[in-house]
């Protein structure tokens, strides 16, 4: 893995197991992939990246690392893919029950099936927030419904999915999905209002699962399958921001990263999403506060009766 045994080379003092309200697990798994190989080295290339980024964020005048930021072992199991989710998913549960704010970093997108699973075990009334350009709603796909191609099949059965920047999808996947909650690449370059509509589709509690294929190839090539017409930086850091600032993001995944030996600007652009993410997620907050990642079930049960009546 990378040549630093914490997250970009923070010092010790914030990056301890028991002291650290973050955790980062990556998953070098490549195990599905039917097209670009390579994500398996995503996680080494993020973490390589991250420790050549300057830890301080503009624009929210933070230096989230000081959170603490506790860099797992990586999740290597490979054996199958069914295996890798079970071990996901196993891992993931415990930190979360740990009351910490739980992040992976894959690999490919059949990684996100563990990781959805154990927090919709753990968050009730769950949004599972999907960015990415492709629908990933097969059922089984190269026979097993592990696959990366099946990444919210099971999300869509179980949790409130939300689906943004999708632009490349089987016909089949036309059947299961929302059109309330699918947000089209072709209508959101149209639509000024497409971050509000996406908002209001969404419950209080919120799973990010972020394919870095959604952003637009012309900045983020180094992706298994990159796609034209994808999403742009501001226009992604304006609505992450939003959804960080108007629901409880309970944590989230970043996958398919295909590092290039020969371009590291997506490898670069991996880490400051995924430091702005948590410099959003923990913007205003005192480093002194204890983070508590359980929710109120009262309020809960409000803001879920609130969203339905919205539907209606």
């Amino acid at each position: 893995m990378s040549t630093s045994k914490n997250y970009a080379g923070i010092s010790d003092e914030f990056a301890q197991l028991e002291k650290s309200k973050i955790i980062l697990i990556p998953v070098p798994y490549d195990g599905t992939s039917t097209w670009g190989k390579g994500a398996d080295k995503g996680p080494d290339a993020f973490l390589e990246a991250s420790e050549n980024m300057e830890m301080y964020d503009i624009e929210t005048d933070s230096e989230v690392y000081r959170q603490g930021i506790h860099l797992t072992a990586p999740i290597t199991e490979n054996s199958s893919p069914e295996a890798m989710v079970n071990e996901v998913h196993s891992i993931t549960k415990d930190f979360i029950k740990r009351n910490k704010f739980v992040t992976l970093f894959g690999g490919e997108h059949s990684i996100s099936i563990g990781s959805i699973r154990a927090f919709n075990e753990c968050f009730d009334n769950l949004t599972v927030l999907h960015i990415d350009a492709h629908a990933d709603l097969r059922e089984s796909y190269g026979g097993t419904k592990y696959n990366h191609a099946c990444a919210v099949y099971e999300a869509n059965q179980t949790t409130n999915l939300v689906q943004v920047g999708i632009r490349s999808m089987d016909i089949i996947e036309k059947t299961l999905m929302d059109d309330d909650k699918t947000f089209f690449a072709h209508d959101m370059v149209n639509d000024e209002y497409w971050t509000d509509k996406v908002i209001e589709a969404m419950t209080e509690n919120v799973f990010i699962t972020f394919d870095l294929d959604a952003f637009d190839p012309s900045i983020m090539p180094s992706t298994g399958t990159p796609e034209p017409g994808g999403l742009l930086w501001y226009e992604t850091l304006e609505f992450l921001k939003q959804v960080f600032e108007d629901k409880n993001v309970v944590g989230f995944d970043i996958v398919e990263l295909c590092p290039n030996k020969n371009d590291k600007s997506s490898d670069f652009l991996a880490a400051k999403l995924y430091y702005k993410m948590l410099s959003y997620k923990f913007a205003g907050q005192d480093i002194d506060q204890e983070y508590d990642n359980t929710f109120d079930v009262d309020y809960k049960a409000n803001t879920n009766s609130k969203f339905e009546d919205d539907e209606e």
